[in-house]
């Protein structure tokens, strides 16, 4: 295994580590890392927000979601966001017993827009439960004593419960996050040009995989130690205040 193996082709490594189409590919990974956990986690947040209600139904209605993103193997999932057309040809939009807003034709679900819809709905169903944990780590005494001097009840979630609750939900978040950027390999199965897909094409060309397949692993170990110092620094920020004086 030395490195020093010329089956590496380190020369090839470093023509591509740079090259227009793995650059572009690497923009579309970081892309879909943001906006899927922005989506995923504002989703999230509504889904944890039902869960720590007393409706019943509402509790249901997030444990049957749970269920199936959580449950299905999230190539499934992507596979079958970007064959929606199959099942649905046109879509409709509008207000719920209102009329249609407009039609969204199925074939005009992009594999961009499959990938999201995979990739922030499956999320989803995991950060509900990061941040219904990190809300549950609250005493519910503090909630309480802020009612009690009169404060307004989004007054209590702003001043109290959340920054106490992100010292929880941050870390489980930035794990999520590095997670998220190494997930987004699976969307080359429906030929979005990410990174993986982009060092893909081009070893289909010249077969050379492996010197490809170490350019795109440089990449995402470079990002993923990026997001692990900023993760770290974060939490060390989030913990001021809170530690021991021991």
């Amino acid at each position: 295994m030395s490195a020093t193996n010329p089956n590496f082709q380190w020369d090839v490594v470093f023509k591509y580590l740079t090259s227009a189409i793995i650059l572009k590919g690497l923009w579309t990974t970081i892309e879909l890392t943001v906006i899927s956990m922005v989506l995923g986690t504002i989703i999230g947040v509504f889904l944890a927000l039902m869960m720590l209600s007393e409706d019943r139904w509402l509790r249901s209605f997030v444990a049957a979601y749970k269920w199936l993103f959580r449950g299905t193997p999230l190539l499934v999932q992507l596979i079958f966001w970007f064959n929606i057309s199959a099942l649905y040809p046109e879509i409709d939009v509008g207000l719920p017993g209102g009329e249609t807003l407009f039609t969204l034709s199925g074939n005009a679900i992009t594999p961009f827009m499959a990938a999201l819809l995979g990739l922030a709905l499956h999320e989803s169903a995991y950060m509900a439960e990061i941040i219904r944990g990190g809300i549950l780590a609250v005493g519910q005494g503090q909630s309480e004593a802020a009612t009690a001097i009169g404060m307004r009840r989004l007054q209590v979630y702003w001043r109290i419960t959340l920054p106490q609750a992100l010292r929880v939900i941050v870390p489980a978040t930035g794990n999520q996050v590095i997670l998220m950027l190494k997930t987004t390999s699976l969307v080359s199965v429906i030929a979005l040009p990410e990174l993986l897909y982009s060092a893909q094409t081009i070893y289909a060309r010249t077969f050379e995989v492996i010197p490809l397949l170490i350019v795109a692993s440089i990449w995402y170990l470079t990002i993923c130690s990026l997001l692990s110092v900023g993760q770290y620094f974060l939490e060390h920020k989030l913990g001021r205040g809170f530690r021991s004086t021991n």
